[in-house]
């Protein structure tokens, strides 16, 4: 295997398992806390591996999140740019804060995401509830150390085995 193979590798399937989280089915009195799975993957990613993820990966992702969830084209991909420039901007200052700091600026980072789609979603006349708005933010948040923790095990038995 090529140096770096098995990141690449894990880097595409985490990217595809969050697509999946984000459009799977979820019972109606739990899918406005379903978390933002997409921003959430490409931030640890731009904070871990700010060489591998960069502003085209978040565009194509938001773009395959619009095309998925048939969301305005382009809205997403405007988010997640927005919020992936922010997380390779100060990776080197954010990662190394301890996991209850790191997820109050994730807590940001997808108020910054959801504020960008609440913008969006008022110059094109859509009204979304507040609470289908503002609740991934907060479960984002709280699910933050897992996936931090999840992505970062695997992550390094990758980089063992290489």
């Amino acid at each position: 295997m090529r140096e770096g193979g098995g990141r690449r590798h894990l880097l595409l399937v985490s990217l595809v398992s969050a697509l999946a989280l984000a459009i799977v089915p979820l019972p109606t009195a739990l899918a406005p806390y379903r978390p933002a799975w997409v921003p959430l993957v490409l931030i640890f990613w731009a904070l871990m591996a700010p060489e591998r993820v960069g502003l085209l990966t978040a565009f194509a992702m938001g773009l395959a999140l619009d095309t998925l969830s048939g969301a305005l084209l382009g809205q997403h991909a405007l988010a997640m740019v927005t919020v992936v420039y922010l997380s390779i901007r100060f990776h080197l200052l954010i990662r190394v804060f301890p996991v209850w700091q790191l997820s109050t600026i994730v807590f940001l980072l997808l108020a910054i995401y959801e504020f960008a789609l609440f913008w969006i979603d008022g110059v094109v006349g859509r009204s979304v509830p507040i609470i289908e708005r503002w609740a991934p933010v907060v479960s984002g948040a709280l699910v933050w150390p897992l996936v931090l923790g999840y992505l970062a095990s695997v992550r390094q038995d990758t980089q063992t085995r290489i």
